[in-house]
């Protein structure tokens, strides 16, 4: 169906732009450090570059492995410890928090320099990492929680578009500050200084929405999130489409206290239909997270350069064109098929298409080395086998981009009841920082050792793993977050429907006496 723009759910989207203005900071901050720790007064700076003009490999390797990975450290426990706080303090209060901390991560990568040696960027990164894990876990859930149904996929879908839009910025920051400052400290300070642009606008736009109705219902707040679905939804609070979808929410969340009281964590986690949820959780980011695409995206200029864009100059522009290309696949995928085709199959087809073109790339790569110019030697233009694979990578990321670069977070967010979807987020969050942090630390390694072989690595892992796990789950597409329960076995048809009935009754009673309370007050 094509994609047109409801403005009877402006809020909605309204709501998940200010939210997701932290994910665009999931993005840049993930981009942004292979670009700073390839640019040439950085390594010469911190030591990279020997006196002689000679590389320090070992040196290189470690601290470009650091600085990008320290990151992802951080974003693990922040994103498990988002768990209990958004569930005490709200989605949004949560988000409010996770972006101060990550101000001040960004502030001490930005004063680094001089006196203030490279553990003010391992600190600050680490630190950094803490806000965007809790911002990544605790964004979603808000977002889908808030999202009706039948645009849920598409506003959720909005995740990854706004972190491909931060890598593409950083991309390009980091290319301009490469031509017109390469000889500064600004090589380092205005990347990670430009982080606190994205973070003030998120912080300002979140007393300008409204707190989650499922959480406010799931707290015995209900008439507060009747008025806040009235208000994301357009409705009046006494609109049968209102007040049904109140319903169900409060069906799910009773039934879930009246079979669950008590249990806390391990119902959960063991809780009757629950297990199976967060294995896939778990595994869905772990896949995700050796598909390939993180190795490219935080080693951008690297990758191209192993390719044979040699040069800085050469390696960050193939890179910003990368981030361009992702931005557009991602967000003609989001706007024109994520609600159309379903996750299963955008699943299947983005896996096989990705294994395509990495084993095409692997090819070119064994059957055509790469040249390295010796140090002193100006950089030669890509000869044509490297603008092949070049094409492949862009080409790769958009297969990506239709499938499993948006789809794990919506489909994670779609498959989690109301008292859990917190501990779901932030199982896949955390699954997804702390393979991304495996995969962002030994990159620099296999990359350095394994040549053309780490494209087959990947072309394997698409085809073999991925692709195979897109046709076992179920499909979610078109399903409220309530009817989760009913496909995955915690509650039956039967049960659910009945809850549903008793719920509406309940608020249709509720309604009669507002209603009857207030004609005696007109008379």
């Amino acid at each position: 169906m094509p994609f047109i723009f409801d403005f009877k759910n402006i809020r909605v989207y309204w709501l998940a732009f200010v939210a997701y203005w932290g994910i665009v900071l999931f993005g840049y901050d993930t981009g942004i450090a292979g670009g700073v720790v390839s640019q040439t007064y950085f390594e010469t700076h911190f030591g990279i570059i020997k006196p002689d003009g000679s590389v320090n490999k070992s040196q290189d390797v470690t601290i470009s492995s650091n600085v990008v990975s320290v990151l992802q450290a951080g974003a693990f426990f922040g994103a498990l410890g988002s768990a209990p706080l958004s569930a005490r303090f709200g989605r949004r209060w949560a988000l409010v928090g996770f972006t101060l901390v990550f101000c001040v991560g960004a502030i001490l990568t930005t004063v680094a320099g001089g006196s203030r040696g490279i553990g003010y960027i391992y600190g600050g990164r680490v630190v950094s990492g803490v806000g965007i894990g809790g911002i990544s876990a605790v964004a979603p859930a808000y977002v889908s929680e808030c999202s009706p149904k039948n645009v849920r996929g598409r506003i959720t879908g909005l995740f990854q578009i706004m972190v491909a839009i931060g890598v593409m910025i950083s991309y390009f920051i980091n290319l301009g500050v490469g031509l017109h400052m390469a000889n500064s400290p600004n090589v380092w300070r205005i990347p990670f200084g430009f982080q606190l642009v994205p973070a003030a606008l998120m912080c300002l736009g979140l007393f300008t929405v409204k707190e989650s109705p499922r959480w406010l219902a799931s707290k015995g707040r209900i008439e507060e999130a009747l008025h806040n679905l009235a208000y994301l939804r357009r409705e009046p609070p006494n609109s049968p489409t209102v007040r049904h979808e109140m319903a169900e929410i409060e069906a799910a969340i009773n039934e879930e206290l009246e079979a669950r009281q008590g249990l806390g964590i391990r119902e959960a986690f063991f809780g009757k239909g629950n297990f199976i949820r967060f294995v896939i959780a778990f595994v869905i980011f772990l896949l995700q997270q050796w598909s390939g695409q993180n190795s490219v995206g935080y080693y951008a200029p690297q990758i191209f350069t192993s390719i044979g864009y040699s040069g800085t100059t050469n390696s960050l522009l193939a890179s910003g064109i990368y981030g361009i290309v992702k931005v557009i696949a991602t967000t003609l995928f989001v706007f024109l098929m994520v609600d159309s085709l379903g996750r299963k199959p955008s699943l299947f087809i983005s896996a096989l298409g990705m294994g395509i073109t990495f084993f095409i790339i692997g090819a070119i790569l064994k059957t055509h080395p790469v040249v390295t110019p010796l140090p002193g030697q100006a950089a030669p233009a890509p000869p044509p086998s490297s603008k092949a694979m070049a094409a492949m990578l862009y080409i790769y990321v958009c297969f990506y981009s239709m499938g499993w670069g948006p789809l794990p977070w919506v489909y994670v967010s779609d498959i989690f009841p109301t008292r859990t979807r917190h501990y779901g987020l932030a199982m896949g969050s955390g699954s997804q920082w702390l393979w991304n942090f495996v995969v962002a630390k030994v990159t620099p390694t296999i990359e350095a050792n394994l040549g053309y072989k780490l494209f087959m690595l990947f072309a394997t892992i698409n085809v073999g793993g991925m692709a195979v796990f897109s046709l076992i789950i179920p499909e979610t597409k078109g399903l409220s977050l309530e009817e989760m329960d009913v496909m995955f076995g915690a509650v039956s048809a039967e049960t659910r429907e009945a809850f549903i009935r008793k719920e509406e009754r309940a608020l249709g009673d509720g309604n009669e006496i507002l209603s009857s309370q207030s004609d005696e007050v007109k008379v």
